[in-house]
């Protein structure tokens, strides 16, 4: 089996530069590479990186992989991720199971999970 080893998930996106600032901020992560059509943001150790590459068409339809984040408080840091430009787009009512369901300023859905 040829080895192999996880790199990093890329966002398609019609503003890298932009796209990137904006979940630098969420995030925490170091804004890595700031280019037109390409930008990336990683964690402290650089062991997690978000890309983020220029592409001409929209999204139109619902991500088909999409990230999770924990947050102590999911809907705390939903309201500032809103009042930072995220939409949100649905709530779980499972009380075993809470999370809330954003989008960035581009409409690329992400999860804020109850954890820790």
């Amino acid at each position: 089996m040829v080895e192999v080893r996880f790199r990093e998930v890329v966002i398609d996106c019609a503003d890298p530069p932009t796209l990137a600032r904006w979940w630098s901020s969420f995030t925490g992560y170091t804004l890595r590479t700031d280019g037109g059509d390409w930008s990336t943001i990683a964690n402290e150790d650089q062991s997690m990186i978000i890309g983020f590459q220029k592409v001409p068409e929209g999204k139109v339809v619902k991500n088909r992989v999409h990230l999770d984040f924990w947050a102590a408080d999911e809907e705390a840091t939903a309201r500032e991720l809103e009042a930072m430009g995220a939409t949100r787009r649905w709530v779980s009512e499972d009380p075993e199971d809470p999370f809330v369901v954003l989008a960035d300023p581009e409409g690329n859905e992400f999860c804020l999970i109850r954890g820790g």
